[in-house]
């Protein structure tokens, strides 16, 4: 029996790479598949833009340059044309060795990563009759505490009948929170677990000398 299958032409299909695969090796003209990693900073000819503005100490004349004189700036200083800020207008770009930029990008994540990661908790303790002026030493105590950043654990601590005056512990530490409004947040409302009750109130995070 005659095959009547009829052949068809071979057809090419237009090649798209996938978001992230395109990063060439600053010392060859290998493409890199960076897919699942962060984006990272265009580079000499991989900027698309036709301006750019040049900043940094290294730069005699910061401003705005065509990119052909920025990428042979960058050459004249052995350096790299590294696009820091790709959706200004123009974009802004420095010109430094990449890979110490890189280095210096990851270590400061890094760094970044750890001081975020590292919580410090101060402990504030009360009784139920704690007088104003130990009161006030104590305020000033969480006030410090949660400038710098920390957490400030605050207790109420019930010692034998003292138990019978839960509410009073309660008033107490709403206060509390309420005159650190302005340096904290609280947490959770005053709960009593055992003889103690107690509130978590977190730093605001500002900056000091503002």
């Amino acid at each position: 029996m005659e095959d009547k299958t009829i052949a068809t032409p071979f057809q090419k299909k237009t090649f798209k790479p996938n978001p992230g695969f395109v990063r060439r090796n600053n010392n060859s003209n290998q493409i890199q598949n960076n897919k699942g990693k962060d984006e990272e900073n265009r580079i000499n000819g991989e900027i698309i833009s036709t301006k750019v503005r040049l900043v940094g100490d290294n730069i005699e004349n910061p401003g705005i340059y065509a990119i052909a004189d920025a990428i042979k700036l960058a050459r004249q200083m052995n350096l790299d044309l590294i696009e820091i800020s790709p959706m200004a207008q123009p974009p802004v770009c420095r010109i430094e060795d990449y890979q110490k930029f890189l280095y210096q990008r990851k270590k400061k994540e890094k760094e970044q990563k750890a001081k975020a990661s590292k919580i410090v908790v101060k402990e504030v303790r009360f009784g139920p009759n704690t007088d104003e002026h130990d009161y006030q030493f104590k305020l000033k105590h969480a006030k410090s505490f949660l400038e710098e950043g920390s957490k400030v654990k605050a207790y109420v601590f019930f010692k034998g009948r003292s138990i019978l005056f839960t509410q009073q512990g309660e008033i107490l530490l709403l206060r509390f929170a309420s005159d650190l409004e302005e340096y904290g947040k609280i947490e959770q409302m005053p709960k009593l677990e055992g003889k103690r009750m107690t509130i978590f109130v977190n730093p605001k995070l500002q900056k000091k000398n503002q």
